[in-house]
C-alpha cells in the first residue's frame, strides 16, 4: 500500500510540471504572445495553490476515497482538453483545471500516515514524498523526450490515461475513511485560521520548508538557462540527464523518515538546512574546468534535493502527530504556505540570472537556507531556554 501511494502521488505531481519545458511549442500552437506564456505554469501553480487551500481540507470532512477519485477523473479531462484544444483560453482554463485537481496528491500524503502506526508514520511519509518528489523531477525529462518524439500533445494524452487508470484503481485498493469533524465545510475553512493561529509548529515547519522549497525552486529554474548556455552548451538532453541525476536526492525521504521517528527531528532539520548551504556555497567558492564546475552542478542538485526532501518529511512527520483529524487541514497549509515560497524563488531566480548571471542566482539561492537557519537557531535558543528555567 505505502509503494502504491508513493507512485500515485508521483504521477499525480507530475502532472504540474510537464509544461514547463513546454512552454515554447505550446505557446506557438495556441498563439500565445512570448509575455503571456509564462501562464501556461503561473496558472498551473494557482490552481495547485487554490486546491491546497479549498480541496485538501475537505480530506478532514468527506470520505477519502471518494474525494481522491473524483479529482484524478477531473484531472485527467482537463488534461485531455489541454491536449485537444489550439485555443490560449480553453489551454489556460484546462492547465488552471490541472493545478487544482493535482492536489489529489496531498490527499493521498495524510492518508498514509492514518494508514500507518505512530511509530512508523514518519518512515511512511518518507517514503510517499520521495515518491513524489521523483515525480516531480523525472517530470521535465519524460516531458521533453516525448515531445520530440511524438510531439507536446502526446504527454497530455499519455499522462491523462495514466491518471484516469490509476483512478480507477485506488478507488479499487484503497481503504474507505470517512472523517467524523462534525463540521460543515465553510466552518472547516474558517477553522483553517484558527489552527494557524494556534498552531506554532505549523508556522515554524512551513518557514522551514519555505524557505528550503524556495531555495529548490530557485535553483531549478534557472540551471537549465546555465547549462544551456555558451559555457557548458548542454543540449536539451543534457539538461534531461542532468534533471535524472539529481532524482538521486530524493533518497533522502524515508532516512529523515526513520530519524524523526527515532526522535532526531532536530538534527535531520539542522542537517539539511545545512546541505541547503552547501549546495549553493561549494559552486560559489570552488571553480575549476568546465568539467569540474559541471561536476559540481551535479553534486549540488543531489545535495540539495537531499536537503529539502528530508526537511520537508520532517516536517510533515511533526505535524501530523498533532491529530488525525486536522490533518489534512494541516497539510493543507503546509504545503500552501512553501509553495509560496517556491514562487518566490522562481521569480527571484529568473530575475537575478538577467540582471547578475549565475553568481548572483547562486548568492541569492545561498540565502534561503541561511535564512531558515537562522529562524531554527531562535527554536534551539527557546528550547535553551525553557531547559534552564526548568
Amino acid at each position: 500500500m505505502v509503494g502504491l501511494l508513493a507512485v500515485a502521488t508521483g504521477l499525480i505531481v507530475a502532472n504540474l510540471y510537464y509544461a514547463q519545458t513546454l512552454v515554447g511549442p505550446i505557446s506557438r500552437t495556441t498563439g500565445l504572445t512570448p509575455g503571456a506564456a509564462g501562464l501556461i505554469v503561473t496558472l498551473t501553480q494557482i490552481g495547485y495553490c487554490l486546491g491546497l487551500l479549498f480541496i485538501v481540507p475537505l480530506g478532514d470532512l468527506v470520505e477519502n476515497r471518494r474525494l481522491i477519485f473524483i479529482a484524478l477523473l477531473t484531472a485527467a479531462v482537463a488534461l485531455l482538453a489541454a491536449a485537444s484544444t489550439s485555443s490560449a483560453t480553453l489551454f489556460l482554463l484546462a492547465a488552471l483545471c490541472i493545478g487544482l485537481c493535482s492536489v489529489a496528491a496531498q490527499v493521498l500524503v495524510p492518508f498514509a500516515a492514518h494508514l500507518s502506526l505512530p511509530h512508523t508514520r514518519g518512515q511512511t511519509v518518507g517514503t510517499v514524498m520521495s515518491g513524489l518528489l521523483m515525480g516531480i523531477m523525472l517530470a521535465r525529462p519524460v516531458a521533453s523526450v516525448v515531445a520530440d518524439t511524438l510531439g507536446w500533445h502526446a504527454i497530455f494524452i499519455l499522462s491523462a490515461i495514466g491518471t484516469a487508470t490509476l483512478a480507477f484503481v485506488l478507488r479499487r485498493l484503497l481503504p474507505q475513511r470517512q472523517p467524523d469533524s462534525g463540521l460543515r465545510y465553510p466552518a472547516l475553512l474558517a477553522s483553517m485560521w484558527h489552527l494557524l493561529k494556534t498552531t506554532p509548529i505549523l508556522r515554524r515547519r512551513a518557514a522551514y520548508q519555505a524557505c528550503m522549497f524556495g531555495a529548490f525552486s530557485l535553483f531549478w529554474t534557472t540551471v537549465s538557462l546555465v547549462l544551456t548556455d555558451r559555457y557548458f552548451h548542454l543540449s536539451q538532453s543534457g539538461v534531461a540527464i542532468f534533471a535524472l541525476v539529481g532524482v538521486a536526492g530524493a533518497i533522502a525521504s524515508p532516512v529523515a523518515g526513520r530519524l524523526a521517528d527515532r526522535g532526531h527531528s532536530r538534527i535531520t532539520t539542522a542537517v539539511a538546512m545545512t546541505l541547503g548551504v552547501l549546495a549553493f556555497g561549494v559552486p560559489l567558492l570552488v571553480h575549476g574546468g568546465r568539467l569540474v564546475d559541471l561536476g559540481l552542478l551535479v553534486l549540488s542538485s543531489i545535495v540539495l534535493d537531499m536537503g529539502v526532501s528530508a526537511n520537508l518529511v520532517t516536517g510533515q512527520r511533526a505535524i501530523f502527530a498533532l491529530g488525525a483529524d486536522i490533518r489534512s487541514r494541516l497539510n493543507g497549509l503546509y504545503m500552501a504556505i512553501f509553495f509560496v515560497g517556491g514562487a518566490l524563488g522562481s521569480s527571484l531566480g529568473v530575475w537575478m540570472y538577467a540582471a547578475h548571471g549565475w553568481h548572483g542566482v547562486l548568492l541569492t539561492g545561498l540565502c534561503f537556507p541561511l535564512v531558515a537557519l537562522l529562524v531554527f537557531a531562535t527554536e534551539l535558543r527557546g528550547k535553551s531556554a525553557a531547559r534552564s528555567a526548568a
